[in-house]
């Protein structure tokens, strides 16, 4: 039987050694001495007795026995070898006792190359085993800014505190997410470290073969001072296996974690997982986390986990396109009739199309969802008995809320949910994979989710003309700015703000204050500071509230009595969803989709669609409304760009040559503070609890960035872009 086996093993062998030959590729095992040299290695360290994953078990780490397998460790020496006995043995072993003998390996990158082992691995990968317990040297390799370094420190602070080597991600943020998405991580106060953090350290590691000095100078790193993620020493963080080292997960929750990725690991590859280039099984396992919860996926039949990956497959897709999952839409759509549509209409007065509005506060105590009210109360007079609208108040955004909407589905038949709020995202994305016939958008900018559409209004052009004013009647050019949450859209309209005073009076400065800070002071005592350093306007919420007389919203001058309201930037959701309402009624939905299935789409609208817009005061010169009037017109006509160059962040650097301008993905995407802004982007360790939910989900927090937030716009990225945008003068 085991001759048998070995010839069904060596045409594995053969047929991938001729692949590997068409396609111009070395037929071999990739050898590890050939592909590193001493100089990429920092140090070695011993990891001791492991249980490795076979499939990261890639290649040898001498050329000894190469040209005995082919690339996949398939035999191809000719069974009546010494090797080809020694196989055979070695197969018998496996089907009678099963074989235990650890191998000997080094581990690179988080990918193994056998010392002593390799037939005993070529047999367990012919069984289809999952893993070998295996001796492990660590290769550790010089810290840099190569991404897959980059990430493979980021496995090695995940090892440390896990234990888990058989998750791998395409990113090296997605091991601190599997952590928070499966529970009893740290939380990001800890963790507020990133790599570019990781070459300072109060101690020099004592890890075997490690050298530094100038060597490590030329590649900008000082091997003998780095520190991890977590303020560990190296050594602590590259063996994760010292005695008294502490895990974040238990053992039950380690076997827990361990069962149902490879149930899920099996189902998602029987489904063509395997063919995705641009996400690893670990990304979508972590998709599914968050969708579903650990303990639910435990709980899940193999019918029901199998359901479940066809449910998200789209998600997949998703993420298996890495370069722009979002395409944004920053106009409504041409309104096309459906001539089916208009004979034989779907909704009726007699059979209304039923929108579902839900909101996380009441719209009496909330300046946000009174907005969004006044939107739905314009759909009720636009449309009269064609469309019913029902309002639903929940304050809790997780299982709660999807059940709601779910129940609002079967009892209400709601064909259309908005979840105005980003912390309504993940229950609206289980609902949308649950019931792909109702249409559920929700309010957030930068989500990429395939099952949900996002929608968000560039308020940051109605924030330029406020800044515009405030510039132009400041006495002394100091101004403020309040701003509630650090998250992605706020920090456009900061520096949008800022860019605009700028404009009409160079000199103009802005104190940038936070109102959800930890340690921070209350409104009241904000704008007493504020005015004790000679600001005189300032830049507050968009609106108030019903219930509240304040007049500290919009751009207000500041005195020693009550505010003077100068400015209001406004938005009006009411023509979005009017849009959005009519696209529906008209049959267009599906063509107002992404233009490629493999992307998310967000409705982001501004004023060239009406949705936002600013309010003026008769306080305002009229010199500066014609300003004013004429720089908004400019906007809407796509004349003026409100992020032109040259712009420079607050520390700074180039973030924008002269001549070129921030396009749409750019401004989504901003991380950082223009250099008249006086303050910075906090951290999220550093805001009330109340804050942190959304800013979790939606913040700009630096420690979760790939690339330094000041580097000049140059390179290869911005190169390409230039060339692309020659005619445009895009950034």
């Amino acid at each position: 039987m085991s001759y048998l086996i070995y010839e069904k093993a060596r045409k594995l062998g053969e047929k991938a050694y001729r692949e590997a030959v068409s396609h111009g590729k070395s037929p071999y095992l990739p050898v590890l001495d050939e592909m590193i040299g001493r100089e990429d290695i920092r140090g070695e360290v011993n990891l001791g007795l492991v249980n490795i994953p076979l499939e990261r078990v890639v290649g040898t780490a001498t050329s000894g026995r190469t040209t005995a397998f082919a690339q996949n460790f398939m035999p191809i020496l000719d069974m009546k070898t010494e090797f080809g006995v020694k196989w055979t043995k070695l197969c018998e072993a496996q089907m009678t006792e099963g074989i235990r003998d650890p191998i000997k390996v080094y581990e690179y990158l988080n990918y193994y190359y056998v010392v002593e082992g390799n037939k005993r691995v070529s047999v367990l990968k012919y069984f289809g085993a999952d893993s070998i317990p295996a001796m492990v040297t660590r290769k550790v390799p010089r810290l840099t800014d190569d991404p897959e370094i980059r990430k493979y420190y980021a496995f090695m602070d995940f090892y440390r505190e896990t234990g888990v080597n058989y998750i791998w991600f395409s990113r090296e943020e997605g091991f601190r997410n599997l952590i928070q998405a499966v529970g009893g991580g740290k939380t990001d106060e800890a963790s507020a470290e990133n790599a570019n953090d990781r070459e300072s350290a109060a101690e020099k590691p004592q890890v075997s073969g490690i050298d530094g000095g100038a060597d490590a100078e030329k590649k900008g790193i000082e091997a003998d001072t780095v520190k991890r993620t977590y303020g560990q020493s190296m050594e602590d963080a590259v063996t994760g296996m010292r005695d008294g080292t502490e895990r974040i997960w238990s053992e039950d929750t380690c076997l827990t974690v361990k069962s149902v990725y490879y149930r899920f690991q099996k189902v998602f590859r029987e489904k063509g997982g395997g063919r995705f280039t641009g996400v690893t099984t670990g990304d979508a396992f972590l998709a599914a986390v968050r969708m579903e919860s650990l303990d639910k996926l435990e709980e899940m039949s193999d019918d029901e986990m199998k359901a479940m990956v066809t449910g998200m497959w789209e998600e997949f897709q998703l993420l298996n396109n890495h370069a722009e999952p979002v395409e944004v839409a920053l106009d409504p759509p041409e309104e096309k009739k459906n001539i089916f549509s208009m004979i034989f209409p779907t909704y009726s007065a007699s059979k209304p199309l039923t929108a579902v509005f839900l909101y996380d506060l009441d719209p009496s105590v909330s300046d946000w969802t009174f907005g969004h009210e006044l939107g739905r109360n314009h759909v009720k007079e636009t449309f009269g008995d064609i469309i019913r609208t029902l309002r639903v108040v929940t304050d809790d955004t997780g299982e709660t809320a999807q059940e709601i909407m779910e129940d609002l589905i079967e009892k209400e038949g709601a064909d259309v949910i908005f979840t105005t709020t980003a912390n309504f995202i993940n229950a609206s994305l289980k609902c949308a994979v649950k019931h792909p016939e109702v249409r559920i958008l929700n309010c957030s900018l930068n989500t990429s989710h395939r099952y949900i559409r996002t929608y968000a209004a560039r308020l940051f052009e109605a924030k330029f003309l406020s800044g515009v004013i405030a510039g132009a009647l400041s006495k002394e050019g100091k101004l403020g700015y309040l701003a509630d949450h650090p998250i992605f859209g706020v920090t456009a309209e900061i520096n949008a703000f800022a860019l605009g005073a700028k404009m009409v009076r160079p000199d103009a400065t802005v104190k940038l204050c936070w109102t959800t800070l930890k340690e921070g002071s209350l409104r009241s005592e904000i704008q007493r500071e504020l005015i004790a350093e000679g600001v005189d306007f300032v830049s507050d919420q968009d609106m108030i509230a019903p219930i509240r007389s304040s007049r500290k919203f919009g751009l207000y001058r500041l005195g020693d009595e009550e505010p003077v309201n100068f400015a209001m930037p406004l938005y009006n959701w009411g023509v979005f969803y009017e849009h959005i309402l009519r696209m529906i009624l008209s049959g267009a939905w599906n063509s107002a989709d992404a233009s490629d299935a493999s992307k998310a789409i967000n409705y982001w609208w501004g004023l060239s669609a009406g949705v936002i817009d600013i309010i003026l005061s008769e306080k305002i010169p009229p010199e500066t409304r014609r300003l004013v009037d004429l720089m908004r017109q400019q906007i809407i006509d796509d004349r003026l760009k409100t992020f032109e160059g040259p712009i420079r962040d607050n520390t700074g650097k180039l973030i924008c040559p002269e001549g070129k301008f921030l396009v749409a993905d750019d401004i989504i995407r901003i991380d950082w503070l223009a250099e008249n802004v006086i303050g910075s982007i906090p951290p999220l360790s550093a805001l009330k609890e109340t804050a942190r939910h959304l800013v979790e989900m939606k913040g700009v927090m630096h420690e979760d960035k790939d690339i330094d937030p000041g580097k000049d716009i140059d390179k290869e990225t911005t190169k390409e872009k230039d060339s692309k945008n020659e005619d445009t003068g895009d950034c």
